[in-house]
């Protein structure tokens, strides 16, 4: 492993949880027709044991993802909606397993044998049930179309666990940001399997009685959602669906094409009540266990500390650290760690978990009241500044890296590290979780006045188009319904 992938090393935890197992509620007698894809020994085996492997793979993908998350009544709407789907599935008889997970990721995914994955991030900026259908159907296409299987003969022996569970630490040298994050390739199909994807979704859609044009509809709310990440500096997101699923115009185009042989825009439900009424409440954004961003600042309620990063840096809050990356390169990651009271922190960093550690720089400090100890260290083009701090009875780590040729690394690490500070009670008292909350839209009101309603987030007009798919010209009526985020 690079000395940088060391440096920063991410813990594996085995997170275990259950998924839901659905059903088809109706099997219609049209799906009682002779296989054109027979059953044999060998297709049953290969099955088999892809789905074997996706099953091993399902604990680690909770722990990157931040576990299942819980809602009987989220739950419902989005069981309704593979209901459907698997009852015109290609493969009727194929069982799917769905798991939402705690993630404000936008994704979804598949693995053999059934294995479904949409984030809450997902269904957070879906606007109707369609959309969600047109999503979950193009992964259950991977599935029928035994994609899992196809590329495990391509891959030969290198085995399907290694590509869809991977540390990419150090693995591109052209996403230098990507090495300080533990991440997941998932699903990583070839465009043709892409759009054959595509197609088998669109048909299952259409054949449900959903709106087929919510495929298209949907990839223009991930390229809208993309851009604004972008903008917002948050360029890296290799957790998001647009790293694994390629969204051009070309291919919407596509979508567009295909929905058009059910017929004119028009066609099919798109059930936008009833999903509006399942992600009322959905939890958004970072989650209180694993703490909060707030602009340039991450604050965390449960062990009441804080750290901010400077202008032009973008954090990221995953399960495993909080990370942070900015201009020159400069990447930082937070993390905690289990130390005896009786070891000093000084002692802790010559213990052998630093890559090129320099000893002579490793000293004692104290930052904001709070016991520390710092060093440097220098491995293979890159240059590191480590800062170790006690407080509450934990201790924390700030880990600073930047290319060797760097100025900047030691004003970055020092303005990071000057910040840390433990959060007074009623710091912590006034953090609170945000929320998708679906409001009615009152004569009078603009899309202006709706978004100045939102909480903790940044760009509030902006963000507010692109969770209810709105262009900039766009305008709301009263009567209609819209998606806020708020804290109440």
């Amino acid at each position: 492993m690079r000395p940088l992938a060391r440096f920063f090393a991410l813990a594996s935890v085995a997170v275990l949880a259950s998924c839901q197992m659905f059903t088809p509620p109706d099997v219609k007698e049209s799906g009682f027709q002779p296989s054109d894809k027979p059953i044999t020994v060998d297709n049953v085996v290969a099955n088999a044991r892809l789905a074997e492997m996706a099953k091993a793979q399902h604990p680690r993908i909770l722990a990157t993802y931040g576990g299942e998350y819980s809602d009987p009544k989220l739950e419902r709407m989005v069981a309704k909606v593979v209901g459907n789907l698997t009852v015109v599935s290609a493969n009727p008889t194929q069982t799917y397993r769905i798991t939402i997970l705690n993630s404000p990721n936008v994704n979804a995914f598949a693995l053999p044998g059934g294995y479904l994955y949409v984030t809450r991030g997902l269904l957070a900026l879906a606007n109707d049930s369609s959309e969600l259908a047109a999503v979950i159907a193009h992964e259950m296409g991977h599935v029928t179309a035994n994609h899992g299987l196809q590329r495990q003969q391509l891959e030969a022996e290198e085995g399907l666990a290694t590509k869809v569970v991977s540390d990419v630490l150090g693995d591109s040298p052209t996403a230098k940001a990507a090495l300080i994050r533990g991440k997941l390739r998932l699903a990583q199909f070839s465009r043709n399997q892409e759009l054959q994807a595509d197609a088998i979704g669109i048909k299952s859609i259409g054949e449900a009685g959903y709106d087929p044009y919510a495929a298209g509809r949907f990839l223009q709310s991930m390229s809208a959602y993309t851009d604004f990440r972008s903008v917002s500096g948050a360029t890296d997101a290799s957790l998001d669906f647009l790293a694994t699923h390629p969204n051009t115009p070309q291919r919407i185009e596509l979508a567009q094409r295909l929905a058009r042989n059910f017929g004119p825009p028009g066609f099919g439900t798109r059930d936008r009540d009833a999903f509006l009424a399942g992600i009322d409440g959905l939890l958004y954004g970072d989650t209180p266990e694993e703490g909060y961003v707030r602009g340039q600042t991450f604050m965390h309620p449960n062990l009441g500390v804080s750290f901010t990063v400077p202008n032009g840096f973008v954090i990221d809050n995953t399960a495993a650290a909080v990370t942070a990356t900015g201009p020159g390169d400069i990447a930082i990651r937070f993390d905690g760690v289990a130390i005896n009271k009786s070891v000093s922190l000084t002692d802790y960093i010559r213990s052998g978990w630093v890559a090129g550690l320099e000893d002579a720089s490793v000293r004692q400090d104290t930052i904001n009241g709070n016991e520390a100890a710092m060093a440097h260290a220098s491995a293979q083009g890159w240059q590191f500044d480590i800062a170790v701090i006690r407080a509450g009875g934990q201790v924390y780590r700030l880990l600073t890296a930047a290319p060797s040729a760097s100025t900047a690394l030691d004003p970055v690490a020092r303005s990071v590290s000057a910040s840390f500070r433990v959060l007074s009670p009623a710091e912590k008292a006034a953090l609170k979780p945000l929320h998708i909350r679906v409001v009615t839209v009152q004569a009078g009101q603009t899309m202006g006045s709706l978004a100045a309603q939102m909480v903790g987030v940044d760009r509030k007009l902006d963000l507010f188009r692109v969770l209810n798919a709105m262009s900039p010209g766009a305008t709301v009526s009263a009567g209609d319904k819209v998606k806020i985020v708020t804290d109440r």
